[in-house]
């Protein structure tokens, strides 16, 4: 996506377009409304259900480790690789379509505060769908009814209600969250503090983390033939 738009502005002269507010109202919008949301479903819902449908439940249950060490092991390692992933794409998105702004040290800050909003939303989704892997069989149906039904038009509600869902309170950390030019990502944000943004999204992660480790514990699964 950063190529094409960095190719039409070359080959087109289209030089008054803001490359940074390209980066920031496009790319970012692909980034924190679809691609993490995808990542986190099907890493998070893998969590459980992958040892599941392969059987491969009983060589981990057996080990002299606890369930929830089963659980929280796999949950950190597919959330660090998804924000590697994430990060990687991010970076390169950012030094494609800013050319012109490589020794504008305000960018870079603009990029670390993204990959730290984005950081934070994988290990949130990540949690909360891991959650949904353990005790659901269409893990993946429901989390993309979530992820494309709740998520994305929750946040649109005015007043407290857009408060119920975890991409508020990421959008509540990005720059010009009170007005500016990123009005593609900020479109009727009534923003909570950052402060309580941040505080909020670790109490999600850990809450459905614990209720994971808790499900995963007490459940008995049944492998079918």
């Amino acid at each position: 996506m950063a190529m094409v738009f960095k190719f039409d502005q070359i080959f087109s002269h289209k030089s008054y377009i803001d490359e940074l507010y390209i980066f920031s109202n496009i790319i970012m919008t692909f980034y924190l409304q679809f691609l993490i949301l995808i990542l986190a479903l099907f890493y998070g819902t893998s969590v459980c259900f992958e040892e599941i449908e392969g059987k491969t439940l009983t060589y981990l249950v057996t080990r002299p480790i606890s369930k929830s060490a089963v659980i929280l092991g796999k949950y950190f390692a597919y959330t660090l690789l998804t924000i590697l992933m994430v990060m990687v794409g991010m970076i390169f998105s950012f030094l494609i379509l800013n050319t012109s702004h490589l020794l504008d040290f305000s960018a870079y800050k603009l990029l670390l505060r993204y990959l730290g909003v984005l950081s934070l939303g994988l290990a949130s989704y990540t949690a909360f769908f891991t959650l949904f892997g353990t005790f659901l069989k269409r893990s993946i149906l429901f989390g993309l009814l979530f992820s494309f039904g709740w998520e994305n038009v929750i946040q649109y509600f005015p007043g407290s209600t857009q408060r119920f869902a975890i991409v508020h309170y990421l959008k509540s950390l990005l720059p010009g969250s009170t007005g500016g030019r990123f009005s593609f990502l900020i479109f009727r944000l009534e923003p909570t503090s950052p402060g309580v943004a941040i505080v909020t999204l670790f109490l999600i992660t850990a809450a459905f983390l614990g209720l994971a480790c808790l499900v995963f514990t007490l459940k008995e699964y049944i492998f079918e033939d």
